[in-house]
């Protein structure tokens, strides 16, 4: 096939060409066995967070609102070790162009905004304009670009090689499995051709 033949195909001829293209992966679970592994994280993922529910509201009711806290250096300097080593395994990931970048990525997104979250409540008075500072200029912003740039990319390359249409919003993206579902439409968004 020549380049034009192969850019008039519509998403779904390109799929159909891919897998044609691309032998199904030796170990590559079967359909039922990936549905139920789903749907047994999904019930576990939501019966934590309704457990989550009371914790929180009993923590809200009982915790003292001040409390001196043992091992905080230990604390600190551990959670920036952790942090440390995760943005380093991004950078080494990213420059590698290595899969891991993207959960690398988004850990070290989250674990920022959960220091910006401490550093900012936990600072004392004197230190809370440099705590905010810091949240703002820099933790949080470095977040963002840590979390949405494999977010962008993983969508880039579900429309890149046809798992999606190029309209599909990032909300809608399937998991990537197109031979598991051959029949299944592929969501889109905006105007159809």
């Amino acid at each position: 096939m020549t380049d034009d033949e192969i850019a008039a195909l519509s998403p779904a001829e390109r799929r159909d060409l891919i897998l044609r293209l691309v032998p199904r992966p030796d170990g590559l679970p079967s359909e039922r066995t990936i549905n139920r592994i789903r749907k047994w994280r999904t019930v576990l993922i939501l019966l934590g967070s309704l457990a989550l529910i009371p914790w929180t509201v009993y923590l809200a009711v009982t915790l003292p609102n001040h409390y001196v806290a043992r091992h905080w250096v230990a604390t600190w300097v551990g959670f920036d070790v952790l942090l440390l080593a995760t943005l380093l395994w991004t950078a080494i990931a990213g420059w590698k162009r290595r899969v891991m970048v993207f959960p690398t990525a988004v850990v070290s997104g989250v674990l920022l905004l959960c220091d910006a979250w401490f550093d900012v409540l936990t600072s004392q008075r004197s230190d809370l304009m440099q705590a905010v500072l810091s949240a703002v200029l820099l933790e949080v912003p470095l977040a963002l670009i840590l979390i949405g740039g494999p977010l962008k990319l993983m969508r880039y390359l579900a429309v890149r090689y046809g798992v999606v249409d190029s309209h599909t919003h990032f909300w809608s993206l399937p998991i990537p499995v197109p031979d598991l579902y051959p029949n299944r439409q592929v969501p889109t968004r905006g105007p159809q051709p």
